[in-house]
């Protein structure tokens, strides 16, 4: 997993995506089938897995990883264990509190992007 690099600039626009997402209830319960909560990142176009039963890719594939303690690499959803705030809330922590998932997603969502996007104005200005 250590090897794996991720483009920057396709990072943000998959950050830019999950924001939209969260943004427009994308992971709020289905009006069709209400009983059933949205799996955060693992229903999401990002993820490599998405509509599958069963992961045919390795979470390890995925650039969510290098967000991920290095601990928490081997869970099912490793996503789940990236702490969203300065608290160390993630979305496996804070359980079923959608509302509260969805603060605490959305707000690293902009600090990672606004991160992200830092970082790619300074090595283009470097070039």
């Amino acid at each position: 997993m250590e090897g794996t690099t991720f483009d920057k600039k396709e990072m943000i626009e998959k950050l830019k995506f999950e924001i939209a997402m969260v943004e427009r209830g994308g992971y709020n319960p289905s009006v069709h089938n209400p009983r059933t909560e949205p799996r955060i990142f693992r229903d999401s176009i990002t993820c490599l897995n998405v509509g599958l039963d069963h992961k045919k890719e390795p979470c390890s594939e995925c650039f969510l990883i290098q967000f991920v303690p290095r601990e928490h690499w081997d869970k099912e959803e490793p996503c789940h264990y990236i702490p969203l705030n300065s608290r160390g809330d993630t979305v496996a922590s804070l359980g079923g509190d959608s509302d509260r998932i969805q603060a605490a997603l959305l707000g690293w969502l902009y600090n990672t992007l606004a991160r992200l996007q830092t970082e790619v104005d300074r090595e283009e200005q470097q070039e």
